[in-house]
């Protein structure tokens, strides 16, 4: 049905409207449009939570956010234990190539997020980095951490 993706493989309900399978985000509790990118979006969050230990009730998708007087989503937001943002992450369907562009799109919501970690995915490549605010730079980390290790990394 769709391309398998750099991660494992889960199995997702799913059923045909007027011609169209959605997918259930178990995040939403709801049925959706099974698009590329919902794609990758369903089986990357299901990789936090099966593989790197992150609570569902911690993650909201499509978060709300103001830039400019300009109103934007961010794909999915993760909070620490405090409920103050942790991670931004943006998703791409797979034929997408993750470019400068797409950098500066998660740069620009964390603006208003200010988390210490991006993680931009088109299901294929993943890449996360750790922001650093004081020296005002980031690194890329050579694999995603689990939710303990980002808890332990920011004290939380």
């Amino acid at each position: 049905m769709f391309t398998q993706l750099n991660l494992p493989t889960y199995s997702f309900r799913t059923k045909q409207v007027e011609g169209k399978i959605q997918i259930f985000d178990q995040i939403r509790k709801k049925y959706l449009v099974l698009t590329p990118e919902e794609w990758v979006r369903q089986n990357f969050i299901r990789y936090l939570i099966d593989e790197k230990g992150f609570p569902a009730s911690l993650m909201v998708v499509e978060a709300g956010l103001k830039l400019n007087q300009n109103q934007f989503r961010a794909d999915l937001v993760v909070y620490n234990k405090s409920r103050s943002p942790l991670m931004i992450v943006e998703f791409k369907a797979p034929e997408i190539k993750i470019t400068q562009k797409t950098f500066d799109q998660i740069a620009r919501y964390n603006l208003t997020f200010e988390v210490p970690y991006l993680i931009v995915s088109n299901g294929m490549n993943h890449y996360c980095c750790q922001v650093d605010f004081e020296k005002r730079n980031y690194r890329f980390l050579q694999e995603i951490p689990t939710f303990m290790e980002l808890c332990s990394v920011e004290n939380l």
